[in-house]
């Protein structure tokens, strides 16, 4: 039993091959050939950097094994093997075999080194995934192609409404859709798939309407940015998904969502913030900390204005306002941590960070700060929450 070690693998059946894995990966683990995407066990060191990126948790998969899996299997596999069974020890009829606790401790120690697994609520609903793929895409019709931020604005922020038509693509608040421009790369190769958050709840930009939003910041070396901000009403795209099954929402009406964060990452928390006000008008109510560099550029600023107080608390941080000080949504956080403290207090309260990754470290920072003040110890309480699928971080 002292021989068993851990490996780190990638589901074939769930993964889109974005390659997201492969470019987080600091020492070259993840390789892949034109059918799966693997981990080199002589290579992984288990620093779980390729686990946040990937949009379908296609990469969080362990197995504890007497021998790893060369990638000539890996490469091979449709399926991801099942975990073998070790023998525990023979019993009176020598049969007894299950995992035994070497084995069970190696698993928990690969999980750890992410501080915990992704996990979607327990009351959320069953996301569908991977209905269609960049070879077999959906085609959706472009209803709509509409700028956010003010013309004076820094950024070209668009919110781009896609018609499904009769085609089945149901998605859920939190889950993302890919999207493959068209044309080459400079070596001659299609362009790789893009994931872009639906900013639409699942029924809809209005209520039964098969069709979904997106938010997308204008880039200018962005190749798909680029191709979806200059999308004509009536252009056809193709698109792959759904995609994601943890960063979701609960269906627990009485949960209060605490949605932090920076410009498009907005857009999931749009879905949200629909989904309860049709679905649950007299739920527990919403707080949103939503930081951009200023108020022309920060997407949906009117239409969140208008949503009321009682069902969403709006907190906004702003970094480059002439004459202001800088804030950032960590200071909006510490500015409101009465409030933040009984959330955190409470079980049935959820978090969710997205946008840029270099808010994590400051979010992290005002939590545990907040945390500490109210006697409470933010490491244990943070994994007891992931545990329970009540906290999210989804950066990029």
């Amino acid at each position: 039993m002292n021989a068993l070690v851990k490996q780190h693998l990638i589901d074939p059946e769930i993964c889109i091959r974005c390659h997201t894995c492969e470019e987080a990966c600091p020492v070259g683990a993840i390789t892949h050939d034109d059918v799966n995407v693997v981990v080199d066990a002589t290579k992984c060191n288990f620093c779980m950097s390729c686990v946040p990126p990937c949009p379908t948790g296609s990469i969080d998969n362990w197995r504890v094994v007497a021998a790893p899996y060369s990638l000539e299997e890996q490469l091979s596999w449709t399926e991801l093997p099942p975990q073998e069974e070790f023998a525990q020890g023979a019993g009176a009829d020598g049969a007894a075999e299950a995992l035994d606790e070497a084995a069970a401790a190696l698993i928990a120690e690969a999980h750890q080194g992410a501080g915990g697994l992704a996990k979607a609520p327990a009351s959320a609903s069953k996301p569908c995934v991977n209905l269609y793929t960049a070879a077999n895409p959906a085609t959706a019709i472009v209803q709509g192609n509409y700028r956010l931020t003010a013309e004076s604005a820094d950024s070209d922020v668009r919110h781009i409404i896609l018609d499904l038509g009769g085609q089945i693509f149901p998605v859920l608040e939190g889950q993302s859709v890919g999207i493959v421009p068209p044309g080459l790369d400079g070596y001659g190769r299609p362009h790789r798939m893009r994931l872009y958050s639906v900013a639409s709840p699942r029924d809809g930009e209005k209520p039964n309407a098969n069709n979904l939003a997106l938010t997308v910041k204008r880039d200018e070396r962005g190749v798909c940015s680029n191709y979806l901000c200059d999308l004509a009403k009536g252009d056809k795209v193709a698109l792959a998904g759904p995609f994601g099954s943890t960063f979701l929402m609960p269906d627990d009406p009485q949960a209060l969502l605490v949605m932090i964060c920076t410009g498009t990452g907005s857009a999931p928390f749009r879905g949200f913030t629909m989904r309860r006000q049709r679905a649950a008008p007299g739920s527990a109510g919403m707080m949103l900390f939503f930081g951009a560099r200023a108020p022309d550029s920060l997407p949906y600023f009117g239409p969140l204005a208008k949503v009321p107080e009682r069902l969403l608390k709006k907190h906004f941080a702003f970094s480059r306002v002439p004459g202001e000080a800088k804030h950032y949504v960590q200071d909006r956080m510490r500015a409101e941590s009465a409030a933040l403290a009984v959330a955190l207090s409470d079980e049935r309260t959820h978090i969710y960070v997205c946008g840029l990754k270099a808010m994590e470290s400051g979010v992290e920072a005002a939590f545990a700060e907040i945390a500490g003040g109210a006697g409470l110890d933010w490491p244990s309480l943070r994994a007891k929450m992931r545990e329970g699928g009540r906290y999210h971080v989804e950066t990029y």
